[in-house]
């Protein structure tokens, strides 16, 4: 069965190939495979689409959707659901999936967390998806700047639901601690690729690093629901994937994405195969045995592609486990009293 989505890669800025990315420029073009017909998209004609470009325009606001050249833009901008990216648009590492530029950032925006805040109420968004470039630069790596931001959403618009996707914090020491403790509903960390791959795909982080921030995120606040997400098509073998699975629930992550990779340049990783839906299929239906909560994998599954309405799905899958909890407790209470009796 096949699909498509509307879509329009559109980019804040013209900067493209060495521009964009200077540290690639020295390797081998790539080639970019034709894409298969589930893959194939349309471009956004809804006219909300464009009132959502202008809005990012005219509060100066960044996006993940335009700088990663996500594949659903026009779907969740006709519906009003924007990816926020704070921190700027200059990305200090160098990962070689990845479209967001990289470089040498500029300042802290200060007046940004108000900004976004503002933006989230003219929306009128249930559910906000916030993240941001890698800040090595920067003492704490943004956190801060994440908790200034959740904070200036909350106070706009209590009703609001915040979900973040953040760095990895990598040599951060208390950074989570400040983030964790501006309670986000979500707490989104990506691990990308199975661990055999990050030397070549994302060569500044460490898997097992991620893997602990996720686990942390459950320590300090259980409360918090734990997402992660990764992309298939860059050499991986199942069997790879299955561990991650395992490795995130270990981790007791609540939801997990698996999408795509779509290669953004011939200076990015190759595609090494389009996986078809059927697999993505098989992978959501391991997934699912394993555990998790929620499990969204598709070809254009991406980490805030229906945030909302999987938000709710979220909770509820979390209340109707509560409840069959409670129950089997008492099932069980209810069948020891007569043993204790005799």
């Amino acid at each position: 069965m096949t699909s498509t989505t509307r879509i329009e890669i559109d980019h804040r800025t013209p900067r493209t190939g060495a521009d964009r990315h200077p540290e690639k420029a020295h390797r081998p073009d790539n080639p970019i495979q034709r894409k298969p017909s589930w893959i194939r998209v349309k471009a956004p004609t809804h006219p909300i689409y464009h009132e959502t470009r202008k809005l990012m325009r005219d509060s100066n606001l960044v996006t993940v959707c335009e700088e990663a050249a996500c594949p659903n833009i026009g779907e969740c901008w006709s519906q009003r659901h924007a990816t926020m990216m704070i921190m700027g648009e200059t990305c200090t590492r160098a990962c070689s999936f990845c479209n967001v530029a990289t470089g040498i950032p500029k300042p802290l925006d200060t007046d940004e967390p108000r900004r976004v805040g503002e933006a989230v109420a003219t929306l009128g968004l249930r559910h906000v998806v916030i993240t941001s470039v890698d800040r090595d630069d920067l003492k704490d790596g943004g956190a801060e700047h994440f908790s200034q931001t959740i904070r200036a959403i909350r106070a706009n618009t209590p009703e609001t639901t915040i979900e973040i996707l953040t760095p990895d914090f990598l040599r951060k020491d208390g950074a989570l601690e400040v983030v964790v403790e501006a309670r986000p509903d979500v707490f989104n960390h990506n691990l990308e690729t199975v661990p055999g791959l990050y030397p070549t795909i994302r060569p500044g982080a460490r898997y097992y690093h991620s893997l602990r921030l996720l686990d942390r995120v459950k320590q300090l606040d259980p409360s918090i629901f734990t997402k992660s997400g990764i992309m298939v098509g860059l050499g991986e073998e199942r069997l790879q994937v299955l561990q991650v699975m395992d490795d995130l629930r270990s981790a007791d992550v609540d939801f997990l994405t698996v999408g795509q990779y779509l290669q953004p340049s011939v200076k990015h990783a190759a595609v090494d195969r389009f996986v078809t839906p059927d697999e993505f299929e098989d992978y959501a239906t391991a997934a699912r045995g394993k555990g998790f909560l929620l499990v969204s994998a598709t070809p254009l599954t991406r980490s805030s592609y229906h945030a909302d309405r999987d938000f709710v799905a979220l909770r509820s899958a979390r209340e109707e486990k509560l409840r069959s909890a409670r129950e089997e407790t008492l099932r069980v209470a209810r069948e020891e009293r007569p043993a204790a009796r005799a």
